[in-house]
């Protein structure tokens, strides 16, 4: 398909490199209509291959530029988090390995410093996460005068962590007449049209596969447990099968997920934990282990479940239900990727019951039943349900101040103690009359 599109011939030899053989579905409508110089907003599912589908049409932008006219940077790419930053930096450099362009990335928790003397060099393409390169804009180190191309990758996770009011601020420093596209795995987020509206011009929408479709190529498992201690023998004998599988556990929170990566360690698992608290450098050399093969069990807050990329994960424990259905989508998507097959197992306790039943409803899926030998739980789920399928509780009898309530109330105290006189002239069916007035 692309061989109609004259791509750059080092554009070219960058794709056989990465060994691109055809492009996705997402690729095939994006790439097109983004060469045309249409502003796009896009959605496809996780590992659809969305970051190609926008540094092809942003590359071949760039290498057909009049570089020597042009000053600062002309590519720019917002992220939300530093993990994905790092992936788009890796394939846009691997793309462009054969061109002379350079590619940087400007994210929080770098040295402010040697950033600024990165942007001297006016490298041409730029993935950034917006709060940190505002603040290189506003003291004057990021040139944007002359930007070409903008992507907003991730638009809905961007919008949840709040950086809505920076990439606002930002495409203020972008020239009016830029092109801009937009990717999120959902345009059902309340946020994405409103700042559809407010940054893209006309734009031709690609939306591919359902927005609460449930991974194809991942089985979706359940293990009822019986609390905390019992999710910890658990994970320790999903994490225990010989040969190691590369496994990925969420936790709600980042002490958990320090917790359970200091637990299998001690029990002689390769494993170590990521999550917001730990440094860039402490972050980038964690996954570089997962990656390389070097641990085998890598526990995270969700800080990784959008755009981390890693080939070979077999499987994704949830050891905390997560919160909603999307959030179920996204540290999902980890495994199942580019059509290899999956397994998303969930640990769901008592308390957790209900909130599993949404994230089942939510993406019409239902988890299959599993348990471990010698670890059943003695929970088998709640004795009564309603018809979604949620615990139903004991019907709730009116307390005593309730009760009190109701009787303090006006319309039940204005006629106590006073006694109804029968109207013997009225069967029901006369006339009404005017009460008389007393002279």
């Amino acid at each position: 398909m692309f061989e109609d599109l004259a791509l750059d011939r080092r554009l070219q030899l960058g794709l056989e490199a990465l060994g691109f053989e055809a492009p996705t579905p997402v690729q095939e409508e994006a790439v097109g209509a983004a060469l045309a110089g249409r502003d796009l907003l896009v959605s496809a599912e996780t590992g659809s291959g969305k970051t190609l589908a926008y540094l092809i049409p942003m590359a071949q932008q760039v290498l057909s530029a009049d570089l020597a006219a042009s000053s600062g940077t002309l590519g720019l790419v917002l992220v939300p988090t530093r993990e994905l930053a790092r992936q788009v930096l890796q394939v846009a450099r691997d793309l462009l390995a054969n061109s002379p362009l350079k590619v940087q990335a400007i994210t929080g928790g770098a040295d402010f410093k040697y950033q600024t003397s990165l942007l001297r060099k006016d490298p041409e393409i730029l993935v950034a996460t917006p709060g940190r390169l505002l603040e290189h804009c506003e003291k004057g180190g990021a040139d944007l005068s002359c930007l070409r191309m903008l992507v907003l990758d991730e638009a809905d996770r961007m919008l949840d962590l709040g950086f809505r009011d920076d990439v606002l601020q930002l495409t203020r420093f972008c020239p009016a007449q830029r092109q801009v596209l937009l990717l999120s795995a959902t345009l059902s987020h309340r946020g994405v049209h409103a700042i559809a509206g407010d940054v893209l011009r006309n734009p031709h929408t690609i939306a591919l596969g359902e927005v609460r479709a449930a991974h194809r190529n991942i089985s979706h498992q359940r293990i009822l447990a019986d609390g905390p201690a019992h999710k910890d023998e658990l994970l320790l004998a999903l994490t225990g099968e010989t040969p190691a599988r590369k496994t990925l556990v969420f936790a709600n929170k980042r002490a958990t997920a320090a917790r359970l990566a200091e637990l299998a360690t001690r029990h002689g698992r390769r494993c170590e934990a990521l999550h917001g608290e730990m440094s860039t450098e402490e972050r980038k050399a964690v996954v570089q282990k997962f990656r390389d093969g070097r641990i085998d069990v890598l526990c995270a807050s969700d800080v990784a479940a959008r755009g981390l990329d890693i080939e070979g994960i077999d499987t994704v424990v949830n050891y905390d239900v997560p919160y909603s259905g999307q959030d179920y989508l996204h540290r999902t998507g980890r495994t199942g990727r580019a059509e290899t097959q999956g397994v998303a197992i969930t640990l769901v306790s008592a308390p957790e019951w209900n909130p599993m039943i949404s994230v089942q409803r939510y993406l019409d899926i239902q988890f299959e039943k599993r348990s471990l030998p010698g670890l059943k739980a003695r929970y088998n789920g709640p004795k009564k349900q309603k018809s979604s399928g949620k615990a139903a509780g004991p019907k709730k009898k009116p307390g005593k101040k309730a009760k009190e309530k109701s009787r303090s109330r006006a319309r039940n105290r204005k006629n106590v103690g006073k006694r109804e006189s029968p109207d013997k002239g009225n069967d029901g069916f006369a006339p009404l009359t005017r009460k008389q007035r007393d002279d």
